[in-house]
């Protein structure tokens, strides 16, 4: 096992600005209406990596180097998220992004060898805080053999239980326009041919944060903007373009408890939430 100990706790600092054209870009990706609220979950379009593109690798991953730890593991994937929602963020807020590195951790699964990276993240707006972040990243080995492409499901999932229930079909065009809004040029979300040919997926990988603000817009649209205190997500299963989405939740007091389903009703993402 390799030594990571000189890497916890380094950081890294950037800055950026709400600008009512990012407001709007963010909305239209999500056809929602453009308010005076600034929608939780647009922190993730804020401090974004600026890496050139000669710095990109075969993956459209910045190549290794920089801020995260050099690990070996080709496959790079941001598996989950816990969220502390301090302050609303407003247009026009300046606002820094402190980012260091808590913990690496090698552990081997099913898959094979895998490399565990908790990074903290604090936005700030002047001295006040905004959003705290523990967001955690696994890198895996390479696929060996190319999984099966899903059949679609002839019968509709359960979603009894649920009280809160909404139907999506991530297209092409929101995968990249996220992407776009993330500065995020990792080859599994746009290059199907990467993505089934290189990486193993039956398509395009639809991004795990871009079902978590589906997920935070369904709780905005049920309670109000800016509603939630904490959100922590998780991601179960991949997801791909143009396959249904059942976006559902419940309620009980101050609690929320929310997933994304397949159309096999299989949890993709599950989710937990405070008002």
């Amino acid at each position: 096992m390799a030594d990571w100990a000189d890497w916890i706790g380094k950081s890294e600092t950037r800055k950026d600005i709400i600008t009512p054209g990012l407001l709007q870009r963010y909305c239209a990706t999500f056809d929602t209406p453009v308010t005076d609220e600034i929608p939780q979950g647009l922190h993730w379009c804020l401090c974004l990596p600026h890496a050139s593109t000669a710095e990109l690798g075969e993956d459209g991953h910045p190549a290794k180097g920089g801020f995260l730890p050099p690990i070996s593991l080709p496959r790079r994937m941001w598996a989950s998220s816990s969220v502390s929602f301090e302050n609303p963020l407003q247009l026009g807020d300046e606002v820094s992004r402190v980012s260091s590195i808590a913990s690496i951790e090698e552990k081997s699964g099913k898959s094979g060898d895998l490399v565990f990276v908790a990074i903290d993240h604090e936005t700030r707006v002047g001295d006040r805080v905004a959003v705290r972040e523990r967001q955690n990243i696994v890198y895996r080995e390479s696929a060996k053999t190319a999984p099966p492409a899903s059949l679609a499901s002839n019968q509709a999932p359960d979603l009894e239980g649920w009280d809160w229930q909404q139907q999506i079909i991530p297209s092409e065009a929101m995968l990249f326009r996220f992407s776009a809004l993330t500065f995020n040029s990792h080859r599994i979300h746009y290059d199907r041919p990467y993505a089934v040919e290189e990486e193993g997926y039956p398509g395009l990988v639809v991004q795990g944060p871009l079902m978590a603000v589906l997920l935070l817009n369904m709780a905005a649209s049920e309670l109000g903007a800016n509603k939630l205190s904490s959100f922590s997500f998780r991601g179960q299963s991949p997801a791909f373009a143009n396959n249904v989405l059942n976006l559902v939740g419940n309620c009980e007091g101050q609690s929320l408890t929310l997933a994304v389903l397949g159309e096999d009703g299989e949890t993709i993402m599950s989710a937990q939430a405070r008002i």
